[in-house]
């Protein structure tokens, strides 16, 4: 792992042993929320991960008509003009799974995401977040957890592959999604279900098992966080 990689897989373990503090994700492919960002990293001497979704970036170009390999072309040239040296500098993808691609055939949908994915992490992206909890056209409503997590856990082998094939750096990733899609609800929200810790210790639960399957008990280990509903949301 980079430096700055590594920061980032250290602040579970950090926050265990009684630390506080974390890092801000700024999901955003607007250049002066970007710029923004990368300066006010170089000015305090700080970590910044620039995160893209899948509907903003994707091997298909997504909304911004960038695939992952230019986002982050982007960036880095960013970075450059800011003075932010590149190992502070951490890239993600977010809700990385079949939500672009949910009306058509979870078979259909799944591929696409491999495919979003594989470019992903042959790109470089080091911040993974495995979202695969969208039902496809021929999904039952809600997907059973299970499921969810062997899709996210398909989603990591494609991953793992990528790198090895491109020579980088391996991810850490995220898991769970217990919050909206990407952008935000799409409807008015009058109450929000807070996560209970036994639910998020079975979303991890479920998720090592299921990595275990594939043989991906190496990968599992790099995973750093869970996505929980804490009781705080935003609108579309």
């Amino acid at each position: 792992m980079s430096s700055a990689t590594k920061r980032l897989a250290a602040i579970g373990a950090r926050r265990a042993a009684g630390g506080k503090g974390g890092i801000t994700s700024i999901c955003s492919a607007h250049p002066l929320v970007i710029d923004a960002a990368l300066r006010h990293g170089a000015l305090h001497g700080a970590d910044v991960l620039i995160e893209a979704t899948c509907n903003q970036v994707n091997h298909e170009g997504g909304y911004t008509g960038m695939a992952p390999a230019a986002f982050r072309g982007l960036v880095e040239t960013y970075a450059g003009r800011a003075g932010l040296p590149l190992d502070r500098l951490i890239l993600g993808g977010d809700h990385l799974g079949p939500n672009p691609w949910k009306h058509d055939s979870a078979a259909g949908a799944m591929r696409k995401a491999a495919a979003m994915i594989d470019a992903y992490a042959a790109a470089g992206f080091t911040k993974l977040h495995l979202d695969t909890s969208m039902a496809c056209a021929d999904d039952p409503v809600p997907l059973p957890d299970e499921t969810i997590a062997a899709r996210a856990a398909e989603l990591a082998k494609v991953a793992e592959a990528a790198v090895a094939r491109a020579g980088g750096e391996k991810p850490v990733y995220i898991i769970g999604t217990e919050v909206p899609v990407p952008g935000g609800a799409l409807e008015p929200l009058e109450h929000t279900h807070v996560t209970e810790p036994a639910d998020a210790l079975r979303t991890v639960e479920v998720h090592r098992k299921a990595f275990s399957r594939l043989g991906l008990d190496g990968a599992f280990d790099r995973v750093v966080g869970v996505v929980v509903q804490p009781g705080v949301e935003f609108g579309n």
